[in-house]
């Protein structure tokens, strides 16, 4: 979005960031087209939207990292509103300094942002999705991890660990709370 940087700015302000904890969403859509003419507002992002030439992120490969935003309600939003956690829930946010940092176990692809989004739900973050706020993702060829991840089957039994792991640790962590989390990935 052209002026995101500014428009995250005033809304840090607005929403006491410094005294609250808020993970901003930020909405993210794609396009599949290396060629694209970039959306200069809301209403031009939804105009190509509704013509087919942008999607929300990663719709037809993984739906649940973004479903929470509520893609239908920021349609229409003027305010900013609040989501809850779910299961796999993994959007691009913006918080303060302060927050917790992404686990350094989960290295190239999988699980670093569901981990990060986790712990900032733990820590009893409000997730609340800025209205007028999108990126766009372009196409470009699958990274080495994504690809390793796609062919090899230790990466991804090392990956079920360090997520076993992580779990785990935030069992110890939070305790009861924590609960929520282990159930959910064993519902997904």
């Amino acid at each position: 979005m052209y002026g995101l940087y500014e428009y995250l700015r005033r809304s840090v302000v607005q929403m006491d960031m410094a005294n609250s904890k808020k993970a901003l969403v930020v909405p993210a859509f794609e396009t599949l087209r290396y060629r694209l003419s970039f959306p200069k507002s809301k209403a031009e992002l939804l105009s190509q939207l509704d013509m087919g030439t942008l999607f929300t992120f990663r719709y037809h490969v993984w739906t649940k990292g973004h479903a929470p935003t509520n893609f239908a309600k920021w349609r229409t939003a003027t305010t900013p509103y609040r989501v809850q956690w779910e299961a796999d829930f993994e959007p691009y946010v913006m918080v303060r300094r302060d927050s917790p940092e992404y686990d350094r176990r989960f290295v190239g692809f999988g699980w670093n942002k569901v981990a990060h989004v986790m712990e900032l739900d733990a820590q009893e973050y409000e997730f609340v999705v800025l209205p007028n706020a999108y990126m766009i993702h372009m196409p470009h060829a699958p990274s080495f991890d994504i690809t390793k991840f796609r062919s090899n089957k230790q990466y991804r039994v090392c990956l079920k660990t360090l997520k076993e792991e992580f779990q785990q640790n935030m069992s110890r962590r939070y305790g009861f709370a924590a609960l929520k989390y282990m159930t959910a990935e064993n519902n997904s």
